[in-house]
């Protein structure tokens, strides 16, 4: 038991770090605006959440790459290993950038959603999401490295490169926000082209290593597959559409907020952002399942994979138990990063504390959405999540916020229950074992 938990850690504890500095992005920005006001904060909120949803169509290609690759290393097919990742690529180049193109255009319209009385929330808004679209093919390729790198059972050499983009990222978004070392004082569009320009050099720096290192995988030397490159689109597609529909009931639950109020809509995308870098760590143990569950199937030893899975699921629930705690403690320490108005930190507390109390509910889905994934049965995942989210979490917030109006403490206890029933769910398919006949 000891050897499989330090297997779990070993593989897990890197990626689980790498989701945690993928998260950064949007809490820097949120952290760095907040002196600026709660107009400022509320409009990186709708561009951060308009971006959401944008990158989500990509998603699906970082849990597709890596049960590909992970499939090949359980077989033995080494040399091929990269070639999903070669065409993750293709599909960063080709779809990716016109989209970015396309979406940066209808930015304006897209905005209408969070619309607020307010001309400078607007204008500000919208100049973020531009600027934060247009990374959207950097963040396609690094989606394919990563499902590379965490494959081949290696979540390291990930993490390293991904912590130096966010590194990169603080440095630039406070001298663009501020104005310092003579750069123009950009406010929120310096926090969006500080993430823009340390995305497309995390994205190169990447390349370049792997182009040095994984030859040997067959990177950007195994191409001419085209049955592999449909199989991984078709993979992908289930997975990024139910990330996409999350996203997009993540910017639905804040276009509900924002009927409340400007003020609550501040609080909501401090509260949004705590609890999506929370359940991060749980994502990435999940994605060490993906990784330990696609590889014992490679191998052909389903019931492996069911004890990795199992395993997993319990330890990253003693994790997020041990995360979660200054949230249920300490709620207004936490939100002070954020926050600077007693009123607003008032307002915050007991919502925080519910977000505590779910992260720790959603363990077994956020480790079993992923394992599940490994094993191909992402119709499954996007059922599930869709019911949850579509026809569970946002009728009863939009009964509870902008019809009943009980507050946006009201609205937040909503997602708890939301979290019992996926967990639940999840569960129950997990010990079906279904799973474990389907063919990637």
């Amino acid at each position: 038991m000891k050897q499989r938990l330090a297997t779990i850690l070993q593989l897990g504890f890197p990626i689980m770090l790498a989701m945690l500095s993928q998260s950064m992005i949007n809490l820097v920005d949120a952290a760095l605006v907040g002196p600026l006001g709660e107009n400022a904060l509320a409009a990186v909120g709708a561009g951060s959440y308009a971006n959401f949803v944008a990158l989500s169509l990509m998603t699906g290609l970082s849990a597709a790459i890596q049960a590909q690759v992970a499939r090949r290393v359980g077989a033995g097919r080494l040399d091929e290993c990269a070639m999903p990742t070669n065409h993750g690529l293709i599909i960063a180049f080709c779809f990716a950038m016109p989209l970015s193109i396309i979406l940066m255009i209808a930015a304006p319209w897209l905005l209408e959603l969070f619309a607020q009385n307010s001309p400078t929330f607007k204008g500000e808004a919208t100049n973020y999401f531009q600027i934060r679209v247009m990374a959207l093919t950097a963040a396609a390729m690094n989606l394919s490295f990563r499902g590379f790198w965490n494959g081949i059972g290696e979540p390291k050499g990930f993490l390293k490169l991904l912590v130096f983009t966010h590194i990169c990222n603080v440095i630039l978004s406070y001298l663009l926000i501020y104005g310092k070392l003579g750069l123009p004082a950009l406010g929120v569009k310096g926090a969006a082209f500080g993430t823009f320009i340390s995305m497309y050099l995390g994205a190169f720096l990447n390349l370049w290593i792997l182009n040095k290192k994984a030859r040997k995988y067959g990177f950007l030397t195994r191409w001419k597959n085209w049955a592999a490159l449909k199989r991984l689109v078709f993979l992908a597609i289930p997975d990024s559409l139910q990330q996409t529909l999350f996203a997009l009931g993540m910017m639905m639950l804040f276009a509900i907020v924002a009927q409340l109020g400007i003020s609550e809509m501040a609080i909501a995308h401090v509260l949004l952002n705590i609890s999506l870098m929370l359940i991060l760590p749980g994502l990435g143990l999940g994605m060490a399942a993906n990784t330990l569950v696609s590889q014992s199937l490679g191998a052909r030893e389903p019931e492996v994979a069911w004890r990795w899975g199992q395993e997993v699921m319990y330890t990253a629930s003693a994790v997020l138990l041990v995360l979660s705690l200054p949230l249920i403690f300490l709620p207004k320490a936490v939100l002070s990063l954020f926050l600077h108005d007693p009123a607003l930190l008032a307002m915050g507390a007991i919502p925080l504390q519910l977000t505590g109390i779910g992260i720790v509910l959603d363990a077994p889905s956020l480790v079993f959405v992923q394992a599940l994934l490994g094993a191909g049965a992402n119709r499954t995942v996007l059922c599930i999540r869709f019911v949850a989210q579509w026809l569970i979490l946002l009728p009863l917030c939009w009964l509870i916020g902008p019809i009943l109006g009980l507050g946006l403490t009201a609205v937040w206890a909503v997602p708890t229950l939301q979290r019992i029933i996926t967990s639940v769910s999840f569960l129950a398919v997990w010990h079906s074992r279904r799973w474990s006949k389907i063919q990637v």
